[in-house]
């Protein structure tokens, strides 16, 4: 019996330990060449809307970022559909933040409340 007690609770606190934090920020989804400015400079003088500058700058090779008071995010899931759909929104993103602080793998995207 006391084994089975000792097993369970080392697989309960193992699995603590590998429990995923998601947190929720504040930002805008914009791009790695423009990150949150979306200047007029960086596509020839043309002026795009936010959402149309990340998207041309996306296509042009650029990643999408995420920008949160100030602080850039490196988006490793790219291929998130809504990442396209929200382009050069400000939104409330959910995601699991990388040891380093600087990545994020979204989860969830949801508009600014």
């Amino acid at each position: 019996m006391r084994l089975a007690i000792l097993a369970f609770a080392s697989l309960s606190f193992g699995t603590l330990a590998f429990a995923v934090d998601e947190t929720t920020l504040t930002g805008q989804i914009g791009d790695s060449k423009c990150k949150a400015t979306h200047a007029s400079s960086e596509h020839g003088g043309a002026k795009l809307s936010a959402h149309d500058c990340v998207l041309a700058c996306v296509k042009g090779g650029s990643k999408y970022v995420f920008v949160s008071n100030g602080k850039v995010y490196e988006i490793q899931n790219q291929n998130m559909p809504d990442l396209a759909q929200r382009a050069g929104e400000t939104v409330q993103l959910t995601g699991e933040l990388g040891a380093d602080k600087r990545t994020l793998t979204v989860s969830k995207i949801a508009p600014r409340m």
